[in-house]
């Protein structure tokens, strides 16, 4: 469980990753820390990361699919049917999205 301050600063810094703004090498391992051991922080700094990556639009299905949060934690990262399993390519889901 987060205090809220502790809350209220990393979503400060993840503002302005997301913005791609300047961070600190503090502020990033601060940030890892949280991300490490709690999944809300964890998809946060994916979300901020993803939005850095990507500048938003407002195309009400690019809104939907950001909000979905599929993005993969690899900016690198890419589903290639002829060689990867599916299943695989989502290991890094969350859980609810993984097959069973």
């Amino acid at each position: 469980m987060l205090s809220t301050s502790t809350r209220i600063r990393i979503q400060e810094i993840l503002i302005r990753i997301s913005q791609g703004n300047e961070v600190s090498l503090e502020e990033r391992i601060y940030i890892n820390k949280f991300a490490s051991r709690n999944q809300n922080v964890s998809s946060w700094l994916r979300k901020a990361s993803h939005m850095q990556r990507n500048k938003i639009s407002n195309n009400p299905i690019d809104k939907l699919l950001n909000g979905l949060d599929l993005c993969s934690p690899d900016p690198h990262s890419t589903y290639n049917p002829e060689k990867d399993d599916l299943g695989e390519w989502f290991s890094g889901a969350p859980s609810w999205i993984r097959r069973s």
